[in-house]
């Protein structure tokens, strides 16, 4: 924790400086929408959050670099911050309270720190590596939370993301089959599946089409309460191209199941 603790803190600063704003802009009627390249929704509200987080990190750590998902990618080094302005952009245009500003640390490619400040929840999931996972309003209105103990795939309760990304991936056969073993199956989607399981609320993840910047800060929450996060080939962290959050004990029958060998 000693290593991460000012950084830990940095991202609670981060999500301080945006927090007013996004809730502002929340149901706002000045909210504007546009399409990017990859036909996704982009508003003036997630680049102007993106934006101001950088200029508090240029401040606070002008040798880091940042990663976000609107603007490129500046500075070098092995301290890499890596921030989604606004996670499930679509919730927000459509007033749906289900979104988070994602900040996450990565230190010679490992992630060591992730924040979600999801303020329209008034809830906050953070971690540092050695720390502990952990959710409230802020560092001193906290508590630790841990990932469930269910060892059962027919016990295990699955939250997944929009069912269209299934219906065109390649593992579509292996997730109809995960959701039919399982007891529930709900689609929380975006940051909030994750940190669910993170909290022990949900058993097992998944999302079949994810970038870095929507994955980075889940890891280490995911991993710090106890649970694992990889890929769907099992790969551990968040490099790959989607992603599977468990407790650990459901990792690999998820895993078998999307990959057919269930």
């Amino acid at each position: 924790m000693d290593n991460f603790a000012d950084d830990l803190r940095l991202a609670h600063v981060l999500g301080d400086t945006v927090e007013r704003y996004t809730m502002q802009m929340f149901h706002s009627a000045e909210l504007e929408v546009a399409a990017k390249s990859d036909g996704s929704l982009v508003t003036q509200a997630d680049e102007h959050v993106e934006q101001a987080m950088r200029s508090q990190l240029a401040r606070s750590r002008p040798r880091d670099v940042v990663q976000g998902e609107e603007l490129p990618t500046t500075g070098h080094g092995d301290r890499r911050w890596i921030i989604d302005p606004i996670d499930g952009t679509t919730n927000y245009i459509r007033g749906v309270p289900i979104w988070a500003s994602l900040i996450a640390l990565v230190v010679q490619d490992e992630p060591v720190l992730g924040l979600v400040a999801a303020p329209a929840l008034q809830r906050r999931w953070w971690a540092a590596a050695g720390s502990g996972a952990w959710t409230g309003r802020s560092l001193s209105q906290a508590r630790q939370i841990w990932v469930s103990d269910t060892s059962r795939v027919e016990h295990a309760s699955l939250s997944h993301a929009a069912l269209d990304k299934w219906w065109r991936h390649r593992q579509r056969s292996g997730f109809l089959d995960l959701a039919r073993a399982c007891w529930r199956t709900r689609g929380y989607g975006d940051f909030w599946t994750h940190c669910l399981v993170a909290e022990g609320a949900v058993d097992i993840g998944v999302d079949p089409s994810l970038a870095l910047h929507d994955m980075a800060a889940l890891a280490p929450i995911v991993t710090e309460a106890g649970g694992r996060f990889s890929d769907l080939d099992g790969v551990d962290g968040p490099f790959g191209v989607g992603a599977v959050s468990s407790n650990g004990l459901l990792h690999e029958p998820a895993l078998d199941a999307l990959l057919g060998q269930g």
